[in-house]
């Protein structure tokens, strides 16, 4: 697994501090971007929380995934949460050390108090001192939330920064992309009441890893409830580990609802991803999980078919131009002010959230626009099928013959790839162990690939001879 360090510095540490009035939480955060480019310490609100128990809460519950890994746990795993300000609201975001869980806190309208909220993206720091002073906040007690430094530090404060370097994985880039994609493709399968949706939660495991030979868990809607079930039935949800849910225990006593999103499925289905979300006075708390707590998102393939068209990628930069920090990206209002299609535009979306450009909200089903502060080249430089795909159609391994494709591969076997209604199935190891389950293999994007490549020769000779004639 390639690792980098990633320099993150802060004025000074996040503090939790007496102030007249109430408490003062001050989130300092790191370099970022926002409508007027990079800055090195944005900030982006200034004002009160309507619920500060239970931001306080919610905001220790995303530290805790940034700092857990679910497998491998004798791993160590650290990565600030990142910020986001919509304008509307604010977004709290961490990925686990073992890419299998992704975290997301949204503070909306309702949760802020005086203030306007800022547009743009960057890391906040949350360190041990504050986790304990925020698991101490009361009920009553007023709290003036500051994310980003004082507007009079902003010009004043010349001093030492305060500088971590942070393990930054590839895989923890490409998983925020595959959870977003994968997510998108989700609908709500069931809502809880609070007081059944807290019955339900802590009735799960806390901790430890299934055995691997059970297999996945699965639950169905049940009148308030969920049932659980041994195997995948229409409408119900896949709950691969539940152990991973146990962050959502620190909100449990707030919730008011719980709200679970998955894909469809069918009798005998494989295990797949799903969404818990736990519905907050104001704001919303939303653990992702991977199909297995060992299978992170990293590897689900979702964004190889868009990062393997010279056309996505042209229209990523068009619609990246169009995006302006919404809370809520309109994909029709896109292909309106771009000219292309509803399809083209979602291809751009996915494309460009494979460098943190975008990320999706299941509550909302919608997109929104967001800038990880990380490389945004390295998602696809360090994706070895997207490459191998390459290098086969650079090597004229490729041949295509109607809805049959051949690929020869480096070690001169002859793999079949196969179009059955518009998926590639394909002859190769890969496909036989997954079954399209982690995207498509190399062989079936090489075929892609060069048929897209053939398609747009053809409308470009198709446009020389309307214009001869």
């Amino acid at each position: 697994m390639t690792r980098s360090l990633q320099a993150v510095a802060y004025r000074r540490p996040s503090v939790l501090e007496s102030a007249a009035g109430g408490q003062l939480l001050g989130l300092e955060t790191s370099r970022g971007a926002t409508p007027m480019g990079v800055k090195d310490h944005p900030q982006f609100f200034a004002g009160f929380l309507t619920s500060p128990q239970v931001a306080s809460a919610a905001l220790l519950a995303v530290a805790d995934v940034a700092a857990a890994r679910y497998y491998q746990q004798q791993l160590r795993a650290s990565l600030d949460p990142v910020v986001t300000g919509n304008g509307d609201r604010l977004r709290f975001e961490s990925f686990s050390g073992c890419c299998g869980v992704y975290a997301r806190l949204d503070v909306l309208e309702a949760g802020l108090d005086g203030g306007e909220v800022g547009h743009g993206t960057t890391n906040v720091d949350v360190n041990n001192p504050l986790r304990e002073a925020l698991s101490r906040i009361g009920s009553d007690d007023p709290l003036h939330l500051r994310v980003g430094p004082e507007e009079l530090a902003v010009t004043t404060m010349d001093g030492p920064v305060v500088e971590k370097k942070v393990p930054l994985p590839d895989r923890w880039l490409r998983g925020f992309a595959e959870a977003q994609v994968i997510a998108a493709g989700f609908d709500l399968r069931a809502e809880l009441p609070a007081a059944d949706a807290v019955r339900f939660l802590r009735a799960l495991p806390r901790g430890g890893a299934r055995p691997a030979s059970t297999g996945p868990r699965w639950v169905v809607p049940s009148g308030n409830t969920l049932r659980p079930t041994t195997r995948a039935v229409p409408g119900a949800v896949c709950l691969p580990g539940p152990e991973r849910l146990i962050a959502l225990q620190r909100v449990l006593r707030h919730a008011t609802a719980l709200r679970v999103y998955g894909p469809a499925v069918t009798g005998g289905a494989a295990a797949t991803a799903s969404a818990w979300e736990v519905v907050l006075p104001g704001m919303r708390l939303t653990l992702t999980l991977s199909p297995d707590a060992s299978r992170g998102f990293s590897g689900e393939g979702g964004v190889l078919d868009a990062l393997a068209t010279d056309e996505a990628t042209e229209d990523a930069e068009l619609i990246s131009v169009l995006l302006a920090w919404e809370p809520r990206v309109d994909v029709a209002d896109l292909a309106s002010a771009s000219g292309l299609t509803p399809e083209r535009v979602r291809a751009a979306l996915i494309r460009l959230g494979t460098s943190g450009r975008v990320g999706y909200d299941t509550a909302e089903a919608a997109y929104f626009h967001r800038e990880l502060p990380y490389d945004a080249e390295r998602v696809e430089r360090h994706n070895p099928r997207l490459r191998s795909a390459r290098a086969l159609v650079a090597a004229g391994a490729v041949a295509l013959d109607g809805a049959l494709g051949t690929v020869t591969a480096e070690d001169g076997h002859v793999h079949r790839v196969r179009d059955e209604a518009g998926v590639l199935s394909c002859s190769c190891l890969w496909w036989a162990k997954y079954r399209g389950g982690r995207g498509p293999c190399k062989h079936a994007l090489a075929v892609r690939m060069v048929r897209r490549g053939d398609a747009a020769a053809e409308l470009d000779m198709a446009r020389v001879e309307a214009d001869a004639r």
